[in-house]
């Protein structure tokens, strides 16, 4: 089945046998006009022409297919849906950029084994197996009997990127090439991009046989406490004139289901922010001004050790303001730093964090922090904490902003290029950046309950099972930036917990809420009545 060879003109004088055969099992649907397909926003090759013509969809039992739009339906993402597969929880889908329109892949991302398969490499072949099937009364839909891997699109456009530093290998997942390498292909890195840590890619071209199933899963899980909502989606498109498919996983009302591969933060990227910065200074005045920064002498004089990436930035930028950003004052002293003495004992007291901003949103405020680890000076995760000491008490969450201040600044460089290139600088900015507070929006890691990690290999987790009972954690070393860790939404976290304080292992690479104790009740004492 799926052989290359059968011609648009045999599927559809097969259909219409078998509807003229078995007139209660199969109906067809009225064609197109060349009028019609003339008017579509995509291009009819002549041999789907010579289908559409005849047959403008079809009908079974257990199947429903249409092959192109009706009333508001409308092409989209580069393929059409041709029909649910699943009894509505997948799509079938047809390439519409390529010469014969194709491949044909069916998508469910739904269940405990999501399934993606390149069902054939055209609509011309797929009909006519589709017809080979129905004719033997076949009504399952053909599995895979080939496989190929789904690739990371982070893994893609950085593989042959040299000189990189960050994450890559801490987590496990960041260190995985995905078999690009040396011999990436370039024309895949194109289609991608600078990638994204929730998309992967299946290359479409070169596929071992059909139907060809294919390994991947989505970012999210739909299991085990979902989080809120169970809003999760994925987003599939075809690109490249059916050369790949992108799958992404949109994780909203869930928690993370998977480790990501995130973007590798560059060596010298307290150099590049430093330039870049300067560079949308100079040709974006009034957008972005940048304050001057200080002496070593200076730094030397702190209570915090400095280390050189950090230097870097405060010998040449003291604060950086962009419109629609909240000001970032990156030398100590500003008003914007003043925090009250209880939130400052549950954010770990003087020398574990390094204020960056007051971020404001709605009626609540966040503080924008560095983490630094107190044993080693290190200056490490990027993080915003709700500003306000009760509601942080009664609802512990944050936000992962960066891996360091020279990624975030180089974070908000990049977005004011792409702002700089549109109108309204500013408002642009400033939706670009909703994550910069708490809980607006982005992925869910899964807080555990620390014991849950005992006997671990990893040293960072295997340490974490020291902190009190009833602490949770969260391994922000595998999940994307900006990601959303909100502890209270964890299945084991009790409604009426209050946190006592978080903490943060290895200067942001692991964050823990350590509730307040719950007292143990002593038992009232008993009278006894004594007999006899």
């Amino acid at each position: 089945m799926y052989h290359a060879g059968p011609s648009a003109v045999d599927a559809v004088r097969a259909l219409k046998e078998l509807a003229r055969e078995r007139p209660d099992e199969l109906e067809l649907f009225e064609g197109f006009t060349d009028a019609e397909l003339d008017g579509w926003a995509v291009v009819v090759p002549e041999e789907v022409r010579g289908v559409l013509r005849e047959i403008g969809g079809l009908e079974t039992e257990d199947h429903e297919y249409r092959f192109g739009p009706r009333g508001r339906e409308v092409f989209a993402d580069g393929c059409w849906t041709l029909g649910e597969t699943d009894f509505g929880e997948g799509s079938l889908i047809v390439g519409v950029g390529a010469a014969g329109w194709g491949p044909v892949v069916a998508v469910n991302p739904w269940g405990s084994d999501p399934d993606v398969t390149v069902e054939a490499p055209d609509f011309a072949t797929w009909l006519a197996g589709f017809a080979e099937r129905l004719a033997d009364g076949v009504a399952d839909r053909p599995r895979g009997t080939f496989s190929v891997p789904a690739t990371s699109t982070v893994a893609l456009a950085e593989a042959d990127e040299p000189g990189q530093a960050g994450e890559a290998g801490e987590a496990g997942e960041a260190d995985q090439s995905d078999g690009a390498g040396s011999g990436v292909d370039r024309e895949l890195a194109a289609l991608v991009g600078r990638g994204d840590p929730l998309t992967d890619l299946v290359d479409l071209h070169g596929l071992p046989g059909y139907p060809c199933s294919v390994d991947w899963e989505p970012y999210f899980s739909t299991f085990h406490n979902t989080a809120d909502t169970g809003s999760s989606e994925v987003q599939f498109e075809i690109v490249g004139e059916g050369r790949a498919l992108l799958l992404r996983s949109v994780v909203s009302g869930d928690f993370l289901g998977r480790a990501v591969r995130r973007h590798r933060v560059p060596a010298d990227a307290a150099r590049r922010a430093v330039a870049e910065l300067r560079e949308l200074a100079d040709s974006c005045p009034g957008l972005v001004e940048l304050e001057a920064g200080c002496a070593d002498s200076d730094m030397d004089g702190w209570s915090v050790p400095v280390p050189e990436d950090v230097r870097t930035v405060f010998r040449e930028i003291g604060g950086v303001a962009i419109a629609g950003l909240p000001a970032l004052r990156l030398l100590p002293g500003a008003p914007e730093h003043m925090v009250d003495p209880e939130l400052h004992r549950m954010l770990g007291g003087d020398g574990s964090y390094w204020p960056l901003a007051r971020i404001v949103h709605g009626r609540g405020h966040a503080l924008a922090q560095i983490r630094i680890d107190p044993a080693t000076g290190r200056w490490g995760y990027v993080v915003s904490v709700p500003g306000d000491g009760e509601s942080l008490r009664t609802y512990p969450e944050l936000a992962l902003l960066a891996e360091s201040l020279p990624d975030l600044l180089l974070t908000f460089a990049r977005l004011a290029r792409r702002a700089a290139a549109g109108p309204d600088f500013a408002a642009r900015m400033a939706r670009d950046t909703r994550w910069l507070f708490p809980n607006t929006g982005e992925p869910w890691p899964r807080p555990s309950p620390v014991g849950e990690w005992a006997g671990s290999a990893d040293p960072l987790l295997a340490a974490a099972t020291e902190l009190p009972d009833g602490t949770h954690a969260a391994d922000l070393r595998a999940v994307p930036i900006p990601s959303d860790l909100c502890f209270y939404r964890a299945a084991g976290w009790p409604y009426a917990a209050r946190l006592e304080r978080l903490h943060f292992a290895a200067a942001g690479r692991l964050a823990a809420a350590v509730p307040v104790p719950v007292p143990v009740p002593v038992p009232a004492s008993v009278n006894v009545p004594v007999v006899g």
